[in-house]
């Protein structure tokens, strides 16, 4: 009997329906991603369970490739593809694939199936990541120096998988090419070569290889090895070697990559060297400065690549030269004087403040209340009566007391004023009341020549200060 396409889609959708809760209670558990280490084992769990829902297990089996690897079976058990490569731990709600030792043909999907009555078949999948941790490594490639571009410095990351990345950081103008290598194992080789152009300034400059694998990164820094014929220079020479002068002496200043092994103290025509005139090493001692000494000296240096030499022309002087001390002495005047003019900029600044502050002091002075206190109606009357006579003030007179009697205490006599004709007058008892009042007092006399007052007897009575 044949049956119809669209009743053959009715029948399986019918069944659908039918074992969806059925389907709907099966579940598979994996790890999504697993990473392994080259050489090393490596373990893929694979889990099932029915959630309660009566489910009979028929076998579960691991497929890579679709290549059956490992399968397990409740009625025949567990059988392998490859037992020297692959082990299975299995049961009816569980099995676990392992691999003894991974090699980089071992990356890749691993599925595991799991086939259940009445329900069916249900997989789900793991990635499996096979790594290997570079070796590292950096090292200077010593080099001669010169004026091509050449390696000086070698990186490499070997047997690394995934392959490692190589940057340089470096002060100095240079360049690099990295290679990659393919190893037969699956793993890779990086190597980085440094290039610059070496001069002997770049001897012993450091650059730095940056290697990152595994989003890390390792720094090596290398230290350049450039080698170079001696650099000479020669010091000590003061342009003040005079006649008699004693304990002079020349240092030979050399470097080289190797380094300098000898030494040579001579005179530029070839000429011996003075007998006063001692040489040791890198050393030339001059006992006594003669007139053999007013030469040209030269210094060999020699290493392993060669000789080089530098040379110092000597001036031998009657007199010691002083220039250089006037020289000296004039700094130390300079300095002298800007401190004193310093010293000098600082006072008058002083100054100046004080003065400002004192002016200040006057302002708020004449900003308080009058200091002048006026006198008394009596003292101002007598300033009207008497007003000054030939620019000069006049202070106010007092009429002459008759002498009533005398006082024997002399501690007790009162000042003795001018009278015109000549007598002194004790003091009245008026007198005693205003020095009471006020005891200032001022002898005071009229001229002898002048005002007609005179001829009057005035007297001048004592000045009145309030």
């Amino acid at each position: 009997m044949v049956i119809g396409a669209g009743r053959m889609q009715r029948i399986w959708a019918f069944l659908l329906v039918l074992l969806f809760p059925v389907l709907q209670a099966q579940q598979i558990t994996v790890n999504e991603k697993v990473t392994g280490t080259l050489g090393q084992q490596v373990t893929l769990p694979c889990t099932f369970t029915s959630n309660g829902v009566d489910m009979q297990v028929t076998q579960i089996m691991w497929i890579k490739d679709s290549i059956n690897i490992a399968t397990y079976s409740p009625q025949f058990g567990i059988h392998i593809q490859n037992t020297n490569d692959f082990n299975l731990t299995a049961n009816p709600s569980s099995a676990t694939l392992l691999i003894k030792s991974l090699r980089a043909s071992d990356e890749g999907n691993y599925i595991c199936e799991v086939t259940t009555f009445p329900g069916g078949n249900r997989r789900d999948t793991t990635y499996l990541s096979v790594k290997a941790d570079p070796k590292n490594s950096a090292e200077a490639i010593p080099v001669v120096a010169g004026d091509i571009e050449v390696p000086v410095a070698k990186c490499a990351s070997v047997n690394g998988r995934p392959p490692s990345q190589i940057t340089w950081r470096s002060t100095l103008p240079g360049n690099f090419a990295t290679t990659i290598n393919n190893n037969t194992d699956g793993t890779y080789t990086v190597v980085s070569i440094y290039k610059l152009v070496p001069t002997w300034t770049a001897d012993k400059q450091e650059v730095t290889c940056a290697i990152s694998y595994d989003s890390k990164e390792s720094p090596i820094p290398v230290t350049l090895s450039v080698q170079y014929s001696p650099i000479v220079a020669i010091e000590g020479y003061d342009n003040n070697w005079y006649l008699k002068r004693t304990g002079a002496s020349l240092t030979c200043s050399a470097h080289g990559n190797p380094q300098p092994t000898s030494y040579t103290w001579k005179t530029a025509d070839g000429s011996p060297l003075p007998n006063s005139v001692k040489a040791r090493d890198n050393v030339l001692y001059v006992e006594e400065v003669d007139e053999r000494v007013n030469t040209t000296i030269v210094c060999e240096v020699t290493n392993a690549l060669g000789s080089r030499a530098s040379q110092q022309e000597v001036l031998v002087r009657d007199k010691p030269n002083t220039s250089g001390a006037g020289a000296t002495g004039g700094i130390i005047g300079g300095i002298i004087a800007a401190i004193v003019g310093i010293a000098v900029i600082a006072t008058v600044i002083m100054i100046c403040r004080q003065q400002r502050k004192n002016q200040t002091a006057e302002d708020d002075d004449l900003e308080g209340p009058p200091a002048y206190k006026p006198p008394p109606p009596s003292v101002k009357m007598q300033e009207e009566k008497f007003p000054q006579i030939q620019g000069e003030e006049m202070l106010p007179l007092k009429a002459p007391l008759e002498h009533t009697d005398t006082m024997e205490d002399p501690d007790m006599t009162p000042p003795k004023y001018w009278s015109p004709t000549g007598s002194q007058d004790t003091a009245t008892l008026e007198d005693d009341y205003l020095e009471q009042i006020n005891p200032i007092y001022s002898e005071l006399s009229i001229p002898q020549s002048g005002s007609h007052r005179e001829d009057q007897g005035f007297m001048m009575s004592p000045a009145v200060y309030v």
